[in-house]
């Protein structure tokens, strides 16, 4: 199911969101611009590595610094068009109500630790994977689980595959993102976990939607319509 637009409209401008969109796609020009062994030690270096985590964990290895920063870093970094695309379009479809609901300030804090708890569901799910992991993808999971909070009677203008033809069709923001959650859940039951260059890091998707609920449930903002 890919999802068009939702019938929900904000009463603010969603600068967050425009500005995060507009940063992720600013570092992924510079990416393009690297060659394949450039852009290979450069998602080394700021992607998330949970085998570095691992190491550093144990022995005691690896410059501190480094090991924390690509939590943070890894949130921008894309492996190619679709995966941008992709991961910008969900988060300009459902960031904007939830931007508009916590207040920009706050929503954007919200992401970010989003972000972070969804690359430590990664870690400690794979803790020996030494596949640098990137994408915004956890953080925009948690805006997604913050949505199902916030707004489950919203509707979902979808595209849908029906009897190999093509259906838009409304559907309520709760079923869609139910069954969004359960399509990550199942995937990354029977798929290995790997990074943006081999895979889709299935656990880092469920850390962050459950971290989005938990979140929006304790900040329960006020302007709020469903």
């Amino acid at each position: 199911m890919i999802p068009l637009r939702d019938r929900n409209p904000t009463s603010t401008v969603p600068a967050v969101t425009i500005a995060l969109i507009v940063a992720n796609a600013a570092v992924f020009l510079y990416e393009v611009t690297l060659g394949q062994d450039v852009l290979r030690s450069f998602f080394g270096a700021y992607g998330l590595v949970p085998a570095r985590i691992t190491l550093a964990l144990r022995y005691g290895e690896g410059d501190w610094a480094g090991i924390v920063a690509p939590f943070f870093t890894s949130m921008f970094l894309h492996g190619g068009w679709l995966h941008l695309i992709g991961n910008m379009w969900f988060l300009w479809i459902f960031g904007d109500n939830v931007e508009d609901a916590m207040g920009s300030v706050r929503y954007f804090f919200f992401y970010v630790l989003c972000g972070l708890g969804a690359g430590m569901a990664h870690w400690l799910i794979g803790p020996a994977s030494a596949v640098p992991t990137v994408g915004a993808s956890g953080a925009i999971a948690g805006v997604l689980g913050a949505y199902a909070v916030l707004f489950p009677g919203a509707r979902v203008l979808t595209l849908v595959p029906v009897f190999f033809v093509l259906q838009v069709i409304e559907v309520p923001a709760l079923l869609w993102l139910g069954l969004w959650f359960l399509l990550q859940f199942a995937t990354g039951a029977v798929a290995p976990l790997s990074g943006a260059g081999g895979g889709i890091a299935w656990g880092a998707h469920v850390g962050g939607f459950l971290i989005g609920i938990l979140i929006a449930l304790l900040l329960r903002p006020r302007r709020v319509r469903v």
